[in-house]
């Protein structure tokens, strides 16, 4: 498992997006009248990609399954340039640095569409540290389904290991046969014990001592 690939998963992973998210889908239910979303409300709908969110933000105000297409279409048009609140984890750059330096190749795998994907990488500098990027529309399927991360590997050129935060990222890696890191600050729901995961960790600075002792295990 030497300088492997890796693919990181990104909202609640690599950076904090929920507030963003959370405005997005204020300003579209402020657009028709209904109550807004919390923070935490919001953050509880992300990890299954846009459409699923706007289903859970219908649900949540009892808003009609008709205008799930009008809702939908506003949303994304707003989450395409909005970046004002997002932040990367502590350490992450840092992390990112190291893996690079040790010869891994690295790649996105996320169910966040791929255009706010970009516009959201290159905020904050980071598309030339990813060799490459799977987006939630990038095929017909989104995770948990473990093709996304398929392609992402097969464009690394090798399998490797997953790093995520939540519940539908374990889901992926395990399906996908895959070692899964743990990101635990993120937009996980269920306890930790009953995700599973190969190693989790609560900051980024312990990703690079991670990944060398997997890799020293499996020599």
């Amino acid at each position: 498992m030497n300088a492997v690939p890796i693919v990181f998963d990104l909202d609640g992973t690599l950076i904090d997006s929920a507030p963003d998210i959370c405005a997005i889908a204020n300003g579209v239910l402020e657009e028709i009248g209904a109550k807004v979303l919390s923070l935490p409300e919001a953050r509880s709908f992300v990890g299954h990609g846009a459409d699923t969110f706007v289903r859970r933000m219908r649900a949540a105000r009892d808003l009609p399954d008709a205008d799930h297409d009008t809702l939908m279409a506003r949303f994304l048009e707003l989450y395409e340039g909005q970046v004002a609140h997002s932040v990367v984890y502590p350490g992450v750059l840092d992390a990112l640095t190291v893996l690079a330096t040790r010869g891994h190749r690295l790649g996105i795998c996320t169910n966040k569409p791929f255009r706010p994907t970009e516009i959201v990488l290159a905020h904050f500098d980071l598309t030339t540290r990813f060799a490459t990027v799977v987006g939630g529309d990038s095929l017909a399927v989104r995770k948990p389904n473990p093709e996304p991360l398929y392609a992402a590997f097969e464009a690394l050129g090798g399998t490797g290991l997953y790093v995520g935060d939540s519940e539908v990222d374990a889901e992926a890696a395990a399906r996908a046969g895959v070692p899964f890191l743990l990101y635990t600050e993120g937009y996980r729901k269920a306890p930790l014990s009953e995700v599973p995961h190969t190693a989790a960790f609560s900051h980024w600075d312990e990703v690079p001592e991670l990944v060398r002792a997997l890799s020293a295990q499996s020599a």
